[in-house]
């Protein structure tokens, strides 16, 4: 038995469906910013539960657009250490500077206590990350200390379609929240984001971003420095199609998990990150700590060669302030927790169409492997 870290999914039925849409569009001729643009927007802003939605190329893009609407040049972000570069760059790239914090263990989540003490009067704004589809607790906390302080606060919600804190959607608590549809996501569009917000100040500047800074779709007058971020047709309608399915994607992985959960019990020296009972997590990624004995590396290769089994990556393996790219700016130990979850985890297999079957050769492999290295 073979077991893939992830499997993306279409039906039959979904597959046709996008490629009479894709034929229609090829015939219309317009291939980018048409009404199935508009259509994914809608209906993305709904889930959520925004007034607004913006369709952009990246998850990235979103977050650099959210950024330089937030002004942050010569300001400080506070970023959790423990993200996907991809939130380090877009700072960088918006010409902010990041100020790294550290996580809470429990949640892999930024450490609201950290974030507190890392406040200085260059800050301008938070990014909060949902790691692994994991909405943190202290949301609301941090929620209403940046008002407090009038900082902003945007969602890194890469990770979280379908992800809820008390009964609110990923995305829905920040002044904007950022989603990526890459093909590694509970849903995904091949390749785009999205930026969600209330905001229709922020909504328009957005769209102008995406366009090149072009003040409107029909003229060439430029008013901001913006880029080519923006999704095409042929991507909206994929999403569109995943979309429709997000719930019963997110349900079916939540199933999985509940499985894993059960399975893992008599598993020893691994132990599932325990999810608080009012964060309903996507499971976007299923998370197992390891105790410290266990070689991490060894064991993935074990499960690799002997069983064929690859799990999908960590969240994350290295810490972005121990990336090369910081290199000697920041020693070992400065972000002690972001550096030790990081070094004691695994993330096991999840897509929509696993079986128990699968489920229970997993969770067998693991334990076999665990005694073997």
């Amino acid at each position: 038995m073979k077991i893939p870290p992830v499997k993306v999914y279409f039906s039959e039925e979904d597959k046709q469906e996008i490629i009479a849409k894709i034929n229609e569009v090829l015939s219309s001729g317009q291939l980018t910013q048409g009404k199935y643009n508009t259509e994914f927007e809608e209906k993305f802003a709904s889930y959520i539960g925004k007034k607004y939605a913006i369709a952009v190329s990246s998850g990235t893009s979103a977050l650099e657009i959210s950024l330089r609407i937030f002004g942050v040049e010569g300001k400080e972000v506070i970023v959790p250490t423990n993200t996907f570069f991809a939130t380090v760059l877009a700072v960088l790239h918006a010409g902010g500077k990041v100020k790294f914090v550290d996580i809470d263990p429990a949640t892999f989540a930024i450490d609201f206590e950290d974030l507190k003490r890392k406040i200085s009067k260059s800050t301008k704004g938070v990014i909060i990350v949902h790691i692994g589809g994991i909405v943190s607790p202290s949301i609301e906390a941090i929620r209403n200390f940046c008002k407090e302080n009038d900082l902003f606060l945007l969602e890194d919600a890469a990770h979280a379609h379908g992800s809820i804190y008390n009964g609110k959607q990923a995305g829905g608590f920040g002044d904007a929240g950022c989603f990526s549809f890459f093909p590694t996501k509970v849903m995904t569009s091949g390749e785009g984001g999205m930026i969600v917000t209330d905001s229709e100040d922020l909504m328009e500047k957005a769209k102008c971003y995406r366009d090149q800074g072009k003040i409107s779709l029909n003229q060439n007058v430029h008013d901001k420095a913006g880029y080519n971020w923006r999704m095409s047709e042929l991507h909206a309608i994929v999403g569109l199609s995943q979309l429709a399915r997000l719930k019963e994607f997110v349900n079916k992985r939540r199933e999985i998990a509940k499985k894993y959960d059960e399975k893992l019990e008599a598993v020893s020296k691994i132990k599932p990150l325990f999810i608080p009972p009012e964060v309903a997590s996507n499971y976007y990624k299923y998370i197992v700590l390891l105790d410290e004995d266990i070689d991490r590396e060894k064991l993935k290769t074990c499960l690799r060669e002997k069983f064929e089994i690859r799990l999908s990556g960590e969240v994350y393996e290295l810490p972005c302030h121990l990336q090369p790219f910081f290199e000697n700016k920041y020693p070992l130990g400065t972000f002690p927790k972001s550096e030790y979850v990081c070094a004691h985890h695994v993330c096991l297999p999840v897509y929509f169409t696993m079986t128990e079957e699968e489920i229970n050769y997993v969770v067998a492999g693991l334990e076999k492997s665990i005694k073997t290295i």
